[in-house]
């Protein structure tokens, strides 16, 4: 896993989303551990953008169910 990415999407879900810093695990599950909901995994997708400067693909972010999930699909960017 890419820590560099694993701190981004930990420094905007803290900044952004009021998730506690140590939720933010590989294995924490977005929508039941995080508590985030359809809204914010498009504001998520917005703000990776605007972090990364990289599109992501709304398709690939579909089946992401997990931080270590994002992080792969960020990888993959």
């Amino acid at each position: 896993m890419d820590s560099n990415n694993l701190e981004l999407l930990r420094r905007i879900l803290v900044a952004d989303f009021d998730v506690a810093a140590e939720a933010v695990t590989s294995d924490a599950k977005l929508y039941e551990s995080l508590d985030l909901d359809s809204i914010d995994a498009v504001d998520l997708i917005v703000r990776l953008k605007e972090e990364t400067g990289k599109r992501v693909p709304p398709d690939d972010f579909k089946a992401v169910r997990t931080i270590d999930d994002v992080v792969k699909v960020l990888n993959a960017l």
